[in-house]
């Protein structure tokens, strides 16, 4: 398994589902930065399970704890290593259906990649409980982003076939970001928000699930930063997004728009307003040639829909060899989508640091 990610601000993640804990460790983490242990918390919050009807019963405090790399409330330069244990732990369910491959679960291929020794309950290592430490970390990132005025947004696009197409004032952000947090599917237009959630009890309660999208808005991103070819801000962004279970599709800007439009449409073109250089759209998502333009970078990610549902399914016992019929019950959120929104944001905060301290536009000591 590679459970490192990044170059300079590299975080490696470890833990299982039922395991006793998840955890973060963080390296490259510049001095001298405040340690908001609080904030920290706080984006915890946005993603553990629990938090209303529509999402997981698994009920965890998700305590945040500080192992390492802090001293005097400050980091230190050394390691960050951050946990959480597990409490509301319920492995009977996996004990009981091990023998069965569960459709769009990691079952048979974890079974061929590591000969049946994988922790199966709540799948393990490849269970959406790891985020957790991906939200961690990125908290810490956008702690130090901050500092730069550099803000990441992200919100419920749709469930479904419910889809929210305004274009949002982004430089309202904290409007945004407290009409979201009223949203319990984490979207902004309210009145889409309703229909969106009734649109998952409704599935919830056929024992289904649905998926989505999610957008995320980056704002005050520097221009000139990031690489061509295999150093695109996109490539890693999209690499950053596919680490998160369930996520199934990326696009920036127009994206697969962009397959349907003339060149005269798609063009962002150049002015100077307010002295500075910047289009008149961003069809790019601020993003040209794998590096930034200055304009807000702007991406959509597709969910799927949950893997676990109750719904019979056909399947294989895999210790028999024999076709059979497969009901799943067990603890799960009918849609993954609002618990995903704050991962999108951490690990495009993760991607983005890392970034900015490959070019030097972020030191590695916070002078006093």
């Amino acid at each position: 398994m590679d459970n490192s990610f990044g170059t300079i601000f590299k975080i490696t993640s470890f833990g299982e589902s039922h395991g006793n804990l998840i955890g973060i460790i963080l390296d490259g983490v510049p001095a001298g930065l405040d340690f908001d242990s609080n904030f920290i918390q706080e984006e915890i919050n946005r993603r553990k399970p629990g938090q209303s009807s529509i999402t997981s019963p698994r009920t965890e405090e998700d305590h945040v704890k500080v192992l390492s790399g802090i001293f005097n409330n400050k980091t230190t330069g050394a390691p960050v290593c951050l946990i959480i244990e597990n409490k509301d732990i319920d492995s009977s369910k996996y004990e009981q259906y091990k023998d069965f491959l569960r459709p769009s679960h990691v079952d048979y291929s974890t079974l061929r990649k590591y000969g049946g020794f994988s922790d199966y309950r709540g799948s393990g290592r490849f269970s959406g409980r790891i985020t957790a430490g991906f939200v961690m970390a990125g908290a810490i990132a956008k702690q130090i982003l901050k500092k730069y005025n550099i803000m990441i947004f992200a919100y419920t696009k749709s469930i479904g076939n419910v889809i929210d197409e305004e274009n949002f004032p982004i430089n309202e952000l904290e409007k945004l970001i407290d009409l979201r947090e009223q949203s319990s599917v984490r979207a902004i237009n309210l009145n889409k928000s309703q229909i969106m959630e009734k649109l998952i009890h409704e599935v919830k309660k056929q024992k289904d699930s649905i998926g989505g999208t999610i957008k995320c808005i980056v704002l005050s991103f520097p221009e000139g930063k990031g690489g061509p070819i295999f150093n695109s801000i996109e490539s890693n962004i999209s690499r950053a997004m596919f680490a998160i279970p369930g996520i199934k599709g990326i696009e920036f800007g127009a994206g697969f728009k962009a397959s349907k439009m003339k060149g005269s449409e798609h063009n962002d073109p150049w002015i100077v307003k307010d002295s500075k250089i910047q289009t008149t759209k961003n069809d790019a998502g601020g993003i040209i040639g794998g590096i930034s333009t200055g304009m807000p970078i702007e991406f959509t990610v597709a969910v799927k829909p949950t893997s676990s549902i109750g719904v019979p399914q056909k399947t294989v016992n895999i210790k028999r060899m024999e076709n059979v019929e497969f009901e799943y019950s067990g603890r799960h959120d009918p849609c993954l989508v609002p618990r995903i929104v704050p991962v999108v944001e951490a690990m495009t905060a993760n991607v983005l640091l890392d970034c900015l301290l490959i070019e030097n536009y972020i030191p590695r000591v916070f002078k006093k």
